[in-house]
């Protein structure tokens, strides 16, 4: 199969495809005149990344996580870590985003949106700056 092939049996564009093989992820055959060959293996590879990656697992896990599948000998446990980490992940980024959300609600709500010039947004955001400077300059 040709990349243009393996592309539409996994759903990954030939460039992420590229990339997966630059970083050692697939290891499609070379012919003799240097185009890639990729076998149906290849395509289920391909797939499996996509799908892990579509999950927000890094390139590390997915690493990890597809050797894990090619081990016949594999515990389902080291699995469940790998995952379990990245919730853990994903549980934090939506503490973030939660908070992010609170304060952009209330600044939002502060801002009389009007002609005035005063913005509690804007002083906000100039606030947090001084605190970083500030910061930065007494360590």
């Amino acid at each position: 199969m040709n990349i243009g092939d393996v592309a539409g049996l996994s759903g990954l564009p030939a460039k992420t495809i590229r990339y997966y093989e630059d970083i050692g992820l697939v290891k499609p055959l070379r012919s003799a005149n240097g185009y890639r060959s990729f076998r149906e293996s290849d395509a289920h590879k391909l797939a499996f990344l996509g799908r892990a990656r579509a999950l927000g697992f890094t390139i590390e896990d997915c690493r990890n996580l597809l050797a894990l599948y090619e081990d016949e000998e594999r515990a389902s446990a080291e699995v469940k870590e790998i995952a379990k980490q990245h919730l853990e992940r994903i549980d934090g980024k939506i503490t973030e985003l939660k908070e992010m959300r609170a304060t952009l609600a209330n600044l939002v709500e502060e801002c009389a949106g009007d002609h005035r010039p005063d913005c509690p947004i804007l002083a906000d955001l100039a606030a947090k700056r001084r605190e970083e400077e500030t910061c930065r300059k007494s360590a």
